[in-house]
């Protein structure tokens, strides 16, 4: 069985558990190489290895000498680690970790000279599994769609250049692919050569390494290389976009002529890359034994599914492709929205830790209510001004404004109880609960999910009804119901955000009621007061002699989601109940615009853009709520995650609790209830 439910347990050699000799600190020194070797059955240590007991060397590197003499001399096994071929979202010299390791015994992809378990892997593999192919097809979609690669210090909103350029890629000096792949040192210039001769008239682009760009290490090309019809291209451009405008790409043994052939094209190679050879690459030194056909998708389930060992680092296990990816969007998609920081206005005092946390990685958040401060702040420090969604009126002018507000997998608890947020929404160009402007989640459902992005959102449902998660998950027994069709009636905060931008005619809990009960008079109308109401902290209460005529049944403090997988249907203004009913096979009635309203899945009384005219199932739905508008945060490991280990935190834990302080702070917010604006 393969597929992205099952996480890797072993290593590659399928040993549960064995000491790997190393004599180098990178890999014995405690960090995320050590213990993804130890999770995949090889514990470094130090000390005489034993005949059957491996060596472990990191790949070619000149430190490795010492290593394989100690494998020769006691002849032991040698195992070659090298850093797996979706890495980070920087390079390692800057610090940051791989995702996943490439733990080879035969030997290393770049060095032709002996054959590497991924060389063995792709002349041997049958590769005739549909659902492995799938697989690979929807991650090489999903890695275009996202922009990813192997670091990931681009910008996917830089333009490419005009298109009909030829693609030269240049690589580090020194690179150990170079000086074991069997390359003359003069082969850079030879490429370049070919390029320009080869397209007479074409502009050619000279590709810096990522490491070159950063100023790690020296690339091959500089200026003395260029002319009128050739030039260094450094733009932190998507490697993808660059390779959408190439009408050739030339490459020695970079990773992006891998990408390449991702992306459709036949690239010219000049080294011995792992890629090279199987009739996806014009070559120019073949490797004679590589006599193979495969296919894109079939190189790609070899290379990036089944060679690589990756890494989950918010739960500490040994995961799979996709899930890794998930773990690499997340991080990057961060690193993205904040590397240039924040300036934040309307933020209120107990939420600018929990912000801290999730938007200040990068760069220390700025806390600053005064508009015009602010502004200023945002302007002289290139960073981005970010609001609280429903406070613009701080920010009237603002030309780039950052709005946030809750996500819809949000705590277990409260927000109105100072319980933090484990995912908050982003919007560039309105808010998801106001149907008066197109928001980011609107366009998102619009485009609809990436390649896999439905079967995943398929699984996080399934995970959500498995575990009967919601948006604050606060439990609670389910009342008596008596037999009928039953009508849930969430109650919300008649002065909520999502009722003043997004409520028909039908505006108060009351009127709801009255609405539902006018309907449906022989129904059970089960009537769910929102948790903010019940506890006197924000308006709508419905007069007790009006919940006896309109409600069969009042919940009180009753678990939500055992609500609606006891009753029949939903009728709801814009309460999020609403999309929790949706994604658990629930009819629902809307008498607002909510997010989830207007798509063809609901039953709309209320008034609707007429822009959401695209017509997504669920799981399509599901995608953009739950995975791509939202951002989440592991209060475990402290890192940006995917939804999947945020369900998982909810639904199993650890969740850290709040302190004595908020817990004081929350207890005095009863006290003050009707001086709400205090403390919201």
């Amino acid at each position: 069985m393969t597929g992205p439910d099952r996480p890797r347990t072993q290593a590659a050699g399928g040993e549960t558990s064995r000491r790997l000799h190393v004599y180098a600190g990178g890999l014995l020194r405690p960090g995320r190489i050590r213990r993804i070797l130890t999770l995949a059955g090889l514990r470094p240590v130090l000390g005489l290895p034993g005949p059957e007991d491996p060596v472990g060397v990191w790949g070619r590197s000149p430190l490795a000498a010492r290593a394989e003499r100690m494998a020769a001399r006691h002849a032991s096994p040698l195992i070659r680690i090298e850093d797996a071929f979706l890495r980070s979202v920087r390079p390692g010299r800057a610090g940051d970790a791989p995702l996943g390791l490439l733990i080879d015994r035969r030997g290393v992809h770049f060095d032709p000279s002996v054959p590497s378990d991924l060389e063995h892997l792709l002349a041997t593999h049958p590769f005739d599994d549909s659902a492995l192919l799938q697989r690979a097809r929807d991650g090489i979609g999903r890695l275009q769609a996202a922009y990813l690669s192997k670091y990931n210090i681009h910008d996917p909103t830089l333009p490419a250049p005009d298109p009909g350029y030829v693609l030269v890629v240049d690589q580090v000096k020194g690179d150990a692919s170079i000086r074991h792949g069997g390359v003359a040192e003069g082969v850079f210039r030879e490429m370049l050569a070919y390029a320009r001769i080869e397209h007479p008239g074409a502009r050619v682009l000279i590709k810096t390494h990522p490491e070159t760009q950063s100023g790690h290490r020296p690339g091959h090309f500089g200026p003395q290389d260029t002319s009128d019809r050739v030039q260094l291209f450094t733009d932190p451009v998507s490697p993808w976009k660059l390779l959408e405008g190439a009408v050739g790409v030339y490459t020695v043994s970079s990773q992006l002529g891998f990408e390449a052939i991702l992306a459709g094209h036949r690239p010219r190679v000049f080294g011995k890359p792992f890629y090279g050879g199987w009739g996806l690459t014009q070559d120019e030194a073949p490797v004679p034994r590589r006599s193979r056909t495969l296919t894109r998708a079939q190189l790609f389930a070899g290379a990036m599914l089944l060679y690589p060992t990756w890494y989950d680092p918010c739960r500490d296990r040994l995961c799979s492709f996709e899930e890794a990816v998930d773990q690499l969007e997340a991080e990057v998609r961060a690193w993205r929205e904040d590397r240039h920081g924040h300036v934040a206005m309307g933020m209120r005092l107990w939420k600018r830790g929990p912000l801290q946390k999730v938007f200040g990685r990068e760069r220390r958040m700025i806390f600053d209510d005064d508009p015009a401060r602010a502004a200023a702040r945002a302007a002289k420090t290139g960073r981005r001004l970010m609001v609280w969604a429903g406070k613009e009126a701080l920010a009237p002018a603002a030309p780039a404004l950052i709005r946030v507000e809750d996500g819809f997998l949000r705590s277990r608890g409260l927000g109105a109880a100072l319980i933090p947020p484990l995912s908050l929404v982003t919007d560039d160009s309105g808010i998801y609960y106001d149907p008066g402007r197109e928001s980011a989640l609107e366009r998102l459902i619009a485009a609809g999910p990436p390649p896999g992005g439905a079967a995943r959102a398929e699984r996080l449902i399934r995970t959500l009804r498995r575990d009967r998660l919601s948006k604050y998950n606060i439990g609670g027994a389910l009342p008596d119901l008596p037999p009928g069709r039953r009508i849930l009636v969430p109650g919300q905060v008649e002065d909520d955000a999502s009722i003043e931008k997004g409520a028909g005619k039908i505006r108060t809990n009351l009127d709801l009621l009255r609405s539902v009960h006018s309907n449906h008079p022989g129904a059970v109308i089960v009537y769910k007061p929102h948790p903010d109401v019940e506890a006197g902290l924000r308006p709508g209460t419905v007069p007790e002699e009006d919940l006896a005529h309109l409600a069969t049944v009042t919940a009180r403090a009753a678990d939500p989601i055992a609500l609606i997988e006891t009753c029949d249907e939903v009728w709801t203004m814009t309460s999020l109940m609403g999309f929790e009913a949706l994604v658990r096979g629930k009819p629902v009635t809307c008498l607002g615009a909510p997010f989830y309203a207007g798509w063809g899945l609901t039953t709309d009384l209320g008034p609707l853009p007429d822009r959401r005219r695209a017509r997504p199932d669920v799981a399509a739905l599901a995608h953009a709520a739950l995975i791509a508008y939202p951002r989440y945060f592991d209060p475990v490991s402290g890192r940006p995650c995917p939804p999947e280990v945020v369900a998982e935190r909810l639904a199993h834990g650890p969740l850290p609790r709040p302190g004595p302080a908020m817990r004081a702070l929350a207890k005095l917010q009863g006290l003050f209830a009707s001086h709400a604006h205090l403390w919201r």
